[in-house]
């Protein structure tokens, strides 16, 4: 008989950045479902208490509102997780913005402010948590940090997302870096590249250009959650203690060069 405890996060404390829509939302619904303490963050308190509502009936969710593009918040997030938690078992670090502009106007603030939340905060909240994860950690089951790239950093996208782009390609970098500093703390640091998936950020695109978006697709059609569901929580269990250093495309063929 198979392991029935190889797939299992029940248990497990999980904090997932971001995590109040979108990508975020999917990963956090799915961490409660399956048995996790989940705390979810995002810049907008009320949008944090939405999702707990909305999350609630399927398991434990608790809201802890922080704007990560500010290291003050970055550094009072992880206090605040302190105060509650002596461990971390999983941290999933989703929350990421997006700017679009033409080559001839793309703004400087629109640059600071992508790499500044995209890349910056990651490695800065992933630092600040790192006494948290490390006492969560063994070598039978690691613990595990979750970054969330895109395939926009893997490819030349069709928008005009200067930023974004170079923002997700830094992470892909940054969190295999992190991945070789980390592995003989006992911690794991692996990142899933998702392609289209409905959400708020990618909401104007799809309206705009959905079927622009789709003909690049070869699976032709939108991620969905089960699809993030599936590979987040495997990522975050005894099954993929093994990995660590991954950029695991999740886009329904797009890199796959077919």
């Amino acid at each position: 008989m198979a392991d029935s405890k190889l797939f299992a996060i029940a248990g497990k404390t999980a904090l997932v950045t971001g995590g109040s829509r979108g990508v975020g939302f999917m990963i956090a619904k799915a961490y409660a479902e399956h048995g996790a303490k989940v705390y979810i963050s995002s810049r907008k308190a009320q949008a944090c208490e939405e999702a707990v509502a909305a999350i609630a009936p399927f398991g434990e969710c608790i809201a802890l509102p922080a704007d990560l593009a500010q290291m003050s918040e970055v550094e009072r997030l992880a206090a605040e997780l302190a105060a509650r938690e002596t461990r971390l078992d999983i941290l999933v670090n989703n929350a990421g913005a997006t700017w679009g502009a033409s080559i001839d106007d793309f703004p400087e603030a629109g640059w600071d402010k992508v790499m500044d939340l995209n890349v910056k905060s990651i490695f800065f909240l992933t630092q600040k948590l790192l006494p948290l994860l490390e006492r969560s950690a063994t070598a039978e089951d690691p613990a595990r940090v979750i970054n969330i790239g895109s395939v926009d950093g893997m490819h030349v996208p069709i928008f005009e997302n200067f930023s974004y782009t170079a923002s997700k390609a830094a992470l892909h970098q940054l969190s295999r870096m992190l991945a070789h500093r980390l592995a003989p703390r006992k911690i794991t640091v692996n990142t899933i590249a998702p392609g289209p998936f409905p959400s708020q950020m990618m909401a104007p695109m799809i309206d705009r250009m959905g079927e622009a978006l789709l003909a690049n697709v070869p699976l032709k059609r939108f991620g969905t959650p089960d699809d993030i569901a599936g590979l987040a929580i495997f990522l975050a269990a005894r099954a993929s203690a093994y990995m660590t250093g991954t950029l695991i495309p999740l886009d329904g063929g797009i890199t796959g060069g077919m």
